[in-house]
């Protein structure tokens, strides 16, 4: 298994822009949305934010033997009570899910900003859960914190 996880070029735009018509259709059965009238769901509307803010947003494409197969938003979130990264976004194609390439990629990027995480899950998405909470499990020897909060499944550690 080869498995790369790339940091974006504003060249790989157009592909997030495609992915993520996926990305909503797998994440519809948790939230409410629609297509609209020409048959596509919305644009994601913070896509252009991770090439316009560099210090703050970090896009990842992934790539399986040299084939798409999702994409990872990163931010970095700073407030006067404290500062962490966390994931926006993660998709990986139903194709490539199961052989180990989500978990490979998450430990590539948690590697990749070194400091304190906060990991989001909506309450309903329990396969998101079980996910997170295996990968932070296995990524910190067990030393992490799993809350409930706000209708949300919040998994802290430090990278």
């Amino acid at each position: 298994m080869h498995v790369e996880c790339i940091r974006a070029s504003i060249e790989h735009k157009d592909v997030f822009k495609n992915l993520m018509q996926l990305y909503i259709y797998d994440f519809s059965e948790f939230i409410k949305c629609d297509v609209e009238e020409d048959g596509l769901f919305g644009a994601y509307p913070y896509l252009d934010s991770y090439w316009e803010d560099e210090s703050h947003r970090f896009p990842y494409i992934i790539k399986q033997e040299g084939k798409y197969a999702g994409f990872i938003l990163v931010r970095f979130v700073e407030s006067e009570e404290r500062n962490f990264f966390t994931i926006a976004e993660f998709f990986v194609m139903k194709k490539y899910r199961k052989a180990g390439i989500g978990r490979a990629v998450a430990k590539q990027v948690f590697n990749s900003h070194k400091g304190s995480w906060e990991v989001f899950q909506m309450e309903s998405n329990r396969p998101a859960q079980l996910f997170w909470n295996k990968v932070i499990d296995e990524y910190t020897n067990g030393q992490f914190s799993n809350r409930l909060g706000d209708g949300k499944r919040i998994q802290t550690f430090i990278s």
